[in-house]
């Protein structure tokens, strides 16, 4: 684990790669030291319906989540989330300067009793390094 879906609105599309967004979001969790490599999956949910503050159709949002395994004291979800949102400041910089943008992040722990997985990635990513 984790999921990391960067929910975004659309009328970002034109001024940033989303694409390179998500790279940079998976690369910092992965970096952070937090998460196995075989466990990340980075994943864009954009949104063309939405009305952020005063409704100026300019206004724009990104809102992180991260759906992590339980088990993380609070200072570690706490340095992942800054982290997370240093990328979405660096990446958004210019739009941040010249538009009304929300940026957050929010981390939530997953409920083992209501969630179940299936995972071949790390053997599979294992089998790659020999």
């Amino acid at each position: 684990m984790p999921h990391l879906i960067v929910e975004y609105s659309t009328n970002l599309e034109k001024r940033i790669s989303v694409r390179e967004l998500l790279k940079h979001i998976h690369e910092a969790a992965l970096a952070s030291g937090v998460f196995k490599i075989g466990g990340i999956r980075t994943r864009a949910a954009p949104r063309d319906l939405y009305i952020v503050a005063d409704g100026d159709p300019d206004n724009a949002f990104i809102h992180v989540e991260a759906r992590i395994g339980k088990g993380r004291d609070a200072d570690t979800r706490r340095r992942l989330a800054e982290t997370l949102l240093a990328v979405l400041r660096d990446q958004t910089k210019s739009v941040f300067e010249t538009t009304g943008l929300g940026l957050t992040v929010e981390i939530r722990e997953i409920d083992d009793a209501g969630s179940v997985r299936l995972n071949n990635l790390h053997e599979r990513l294992q089998a790659k390094r020999t």
